[in-house]
């Protein structure tokens, strides 16, 4: 496929477009019991971290990655995914709304209804993909 994107000048906001566009490409090599398949990124629901072992979560499967989130998050800058807590990455592009629970807890909730705990500190991230209109 080929993207032509015509303005009458090149600025940051061409720059940030191009780059969020070659950021559409990044995929990850989730595996189960019996397959390994490639996951384009907006695939992704959101991508947890469980006693050690990473599980990627798209809308109907479940995938092991391979990896720890301090490697996975240097490679998803500028993307639609964004670290929620210490333990999990969520896809903004599937993000319906975020609401306050009991405790002053947030609460994520996904197009498919999942629901995710949003860690207050990493809420500031979440805020900024906002401000930036990647939400």
């Amino acid at each position: 496929m080929t993207v032509v994107i015509e303005y009458p000048e090149w600025d940051d906001a061409v720059a940030g477009l191009v780059r969020k566009i070659e950021r559409l490409d990044i995929s990850f090599m989730g595996r189960t019991d019996d397959s390994t398949v490639n996951i384009g990124i907006f695939d992704i629901y959101y991508i947890e971290n469980v006693e050690r072992k990473m599980f990627l979560y798209t809308k109907e499967q479940v995938y092991r990655l391979d990896g720890s989130m301090p490697e996975l998050e240097k490679g998803i800058a500028e993307t639609s995914l964004v670290r929620i807590s210490r333990t999990c990455i969520m896809n903004t592009d599937h993000l319906r709304e975020i609401r306050q629970i009991r405790n002053s807890h947030l609460e994520a909730v996904m197009d498919n209804d999942e629901k995710l705990i949003v860690s207050r500190k990493y809420l500031p991230d979440i805020k900024k993909m906002f401000k930036k209109g990647r939400v």
